[in-house]
This record gives structure tokens, C-alpha cells and sequence, in this order.
């Protein structure tokens, strides 16, 4: 018995939704169909901001920006769930375990700011429209994306290394259905107290400060709106708010939920649920809400999908 509660843990096996046996068939289906909508949906967005006249400007750049991230993001977590369901072998090593919560880490940091960043686009574009074209610049919106998608990637390769730098001996069993912290902590060997203050330090920092960045945005645009004189003006305005709001309810949302509750009433199920929210349902929902709520994207769409279909006729 000693000599097994000692064996070095090589790989993991992620549980996912095991426990429903009769259910493996349908959720394989349902998460293929995702999968395929957050390629499709996020992969028209960054097509028609890269090709479209209209939608050359700094809004539609973060836009495709964002949809990219989202494909990279979901890409990191959803196919290797796929494969787990369809051949029903849920072990994952060591290193590979190691490079997936590294990439979701890495990814997951830009989400955040990209979402400060768009936020930060409203603000300027409403609160300050003279000075729009002076303030958001090629140079500056190339400068807050490439800084968005490399700012925290030192402190994630850290905290990866951090996490996988502990003993893990005996049960290798992790009660999620991709390789995420939480998980991982509980099957360590050693006291994790200091890896789980990082963890929320992190929080803080790249989820945090992002969403109060957000939420100033919007307390400083809210009355500005309010206060414009044409009925269409508002309606636009809140048109183009509204969208980005909807996806920052649903992504931060969840995270925080998910990484800032309590132990007191922490649920392992729920944790799974609410990680599939921030993971795959905000990818897909993304391009639905900016499509349906967006009249340049949808004349955009539009213009484009003709143009395909008259390709494949030749």
C-alpha cells in the first residue's frame, strides 16, 4: 500500500462527464456542433473585418482580433474533450496536461483585456468623438492588442510551472473535463496555499482589473448617451454597447463565479458547468450576438456570402 500511494503520477485521467454514461453520444454531438459554430461563426467575423471597406476601423479590428482568440482559445480545451468522449480514454500525461493549462492560462489573459480594450474603444468613440480618430490610431490599437496578448504570459508560464512543480503522487483522477488549476491543487501532495493565492492574485489582476475597467466605461457612457438629442443616435449607441455588455456578462461572469467563490459553497459539478460557459458557450455566442445586433456586420455578411456562392457556381 505504501508503495502505491508513492507511485509518481505520469498521467492524469479527466473524469469529465463520466458519470453519464448514456449521455457520452449526445454530448459528443452537441460538443461537435459547437465546436463547429465557434469555427464558423468567429472564422466569417475575422473574414469580413479583414476584407470589408466598412469595417475598417478600430471597433471591427477588435472585433476580428477577438474571434481569433476565441478559435485559439475554445481549440485549446473543446478538441481534446471530443476525443476523450468519442474513444472513451480519458488519460492525459503529464506534459501534455502541463501544456494545456499553459495555453488555456495564456489565452485566457488576452480575453479579458481584449474585452477592457473594446470597452476602452466605446468609452473614447461616445465620451470623446472629436478626438476618436486622433486618440485610437493604427499605432496605438496595434499596440493594445499585441499588449493584451502578450502582457501575461510570463506570470502564466510561472503559475504553470508553479502547479506542476508539485508532488503529485497516488490518485490522478481530476474532476473536470479539461486540465485546469483547482483541479489539480486538489490532487497535489502538499499544502497549496501559497499556489492558491496566486491563483487569486491572478484573478485580480487579469480578470479583476479588466472588468472595473469595464464597468467605469460604461458609468461614464450611460449619461452621454442618455443625453444625446437624436432618438437614433441613442438607439445606436446602446445597439453597439449592448452587444459587447451581453459577452462581457456571460465570460466574466462565469470566471468569477467559477474562481472567486468561497470554498464554504464550492461545488466540484458546478465549477464543470460554469467553466463550459467561459471555455465554449461564449465563443459560440459571440458571433451571434455581434451578427444579430450589428447592422454593419450583417450588411457585411451580406456581401460576402453571395460572393461565395457565385465562387463555388464557376
Amino acid at each position: 500500500m505504501a508503495a502505491e500511494n508513492l507511485t509518481v503520477v505520469v498521467e492524469f485521467i479527466l473524469l469529465g462527464f463520466s458519470d453519464q454514461p448514456k449521455l457520452q453520444g449526445f454530448l459528443f454531438g452537441i460538443f461537435l456542433v459547437i465546436y463547429l459554430s465557434i469555427l464558423i461563426g468567429n472564422g466569417l467575423i475575422i473574414v469580413i473585418t479583414k476584407v470589408d471597406p466598412a469595417l475598417q476601423t478600430p471597433m471591427y479590428f477588435f472585433l476580428g482580433n477577438f474571434s481569433f482568440l476565441e478559435i485559439c482559445y475554445t481549440s485549446v480545451t473543446l478538441p481534446r474533450m471530443l476525443i476523450n468522449i468519442w474513444t472513451k480514454k480519458r488519460n492525459i500525461s503529464f506534459v501534455t496536461c502541463a501544456i494545456q493549462l499553459g495555453f488555456f492560462l495564456i489565452l485566457g489573459n488576452p480575453e479579458c483585456l481584449l474585452l477592457g480594450v473594446m470597452a476602452y474603444d466605446h468609452y473614447v468613440a461616445i465620451c470623446k468623438p472629436l478626438y476618436y480618430p486622433l486618440i485610437m490610431n493604427h499605432n496605438l490599437c496595434v499596440q493594445l492588442v499585441a499588449g493584451s496578448w502578450s502582457i501575461g504570459i510570463p506570470v502564466q508560464i510561472a503559475q504553470t510551472y508553479q502547479i506542476f512543480s508539485l508532488p503529485f503522487y497516488g490518485s490522478n483522477k481530476l474532476d473536470h473535463v479539461f486540465c485546469d488549476p483547482r483541479p489539480l491543487l486538489r490532487v497535489a501532495c502538499k499544502d497549496t496555499f501559497v499556489n492558491e493565492l496566486s491563483i487569486y492574485a491572478s484573478a485580480m489582476l487579469f480578470v479583476m482589473i479588466p472588468f472595473l475597467l469595464i464597468l467605469w466605461s460604461y458609468i461614464k457612457i450611460m449619461p452621454v448617451i442618455l443625453k444625446l438629442p437624436s432618438i437614433t443616435g441613442r438607439y445606436k449607441a446602446f445597439s453597439t454597447c449592448s452587444s459587447h455588455v451581453m459577452v462581457v456578462g456571460l465570460f466574466f461572469g462565469s470566471i468569477i463565479i467559477t474562481y472567486l467563490q468561497p470554498k464554504s459553497s464550492h461545488s466540484v459539478k458546478n465549477e464543470k458547468i460554469f467553466s463550459l460557459f467561459y471555455t465554449i458557450l461564449t465563443p459560440m455566442f459571440n458571433p451571434l450576438i455581434y451578427t444579430l445586433r450589428n447592422k454593419d456586420v450583417i450588411v457585411a455578411l451580406k456581401k460576402l456570402l453571395p460572393k461565395c456562392g457565385g465562387t463555388k457556381n464557376r
